[in-house]
């Protein structure tokens, strides 16, 4: 029986696997927020591709992790200011879930942001985000002061690296 791995690379995010997984991502906190899985007519295109000319060198990255060769998750990194990177659109998809590759997720976008000159992560989040939050504060992200405003920013983490 072969065993099935992770493997996690940078991508272009308009590769049709990036594209697809952006979407996932989009549909599953949207869906979540209005409690229900959104219409095909709903996904409002200029959301999913905002601000993706930061999620390449030297701005940022963008991963995708797959799954026995399937594209099963994804993270961005984003840097800001003063050695920060932002952690965004952290997804797997729900049938890659609970197989080992969040926190293979986490140690790359953390590398990535090493990479581009980051000494430290943050991220910011919706409490409903249950799932997500069990995962930074797992991967050692403390509570934080809000660093940035917007209509689904309820909770901010922050680590060192």
């Amino acid at each position: 029986m072969a065993r099935m791995t992770w493997i996690f690379s940078p991508e272009r995010v308009d590769t049709p696997d990036a594209t697809a997984l952006r979407r996932d991502y989009y549909g599953d906190v949207a869906g979540r927020y209005f409690g229900r899985v959104l219409a095909e007519d709903e996904y409002d295109d200029e959301m999913i591709d905002d601000g993706l000319e930061l999620l390449a060198p030297p701005a940022g990255e963008f991963l995708v992790g797959r799954y026995a060769g399937e594209a099963a998750a994804c993270g961005g990194i984003v840097l800001l200011d003063g050695g920060r990177a932002e952690l965004t659109r952290v997804f797997i998809r729900p049938a890659y879930r609970g197989k080992g590759g969040a926190g293979l997720l986490m140690d790359g976008l953390e590398e990535a942001a090493r990479a581009l000159g980051a000494r430290r992560t943050v991220l910011n989040t919706r409490l409903d985000l249950v799932e997500a939050r069990a995962l930074y504060v797992r991967h050692g992200y403390k509570e934080i002061p809000a660093y940035c405003t917007g209509p689904y920013m309820e909770i901010w983490y922050g680590k060192e690296l």
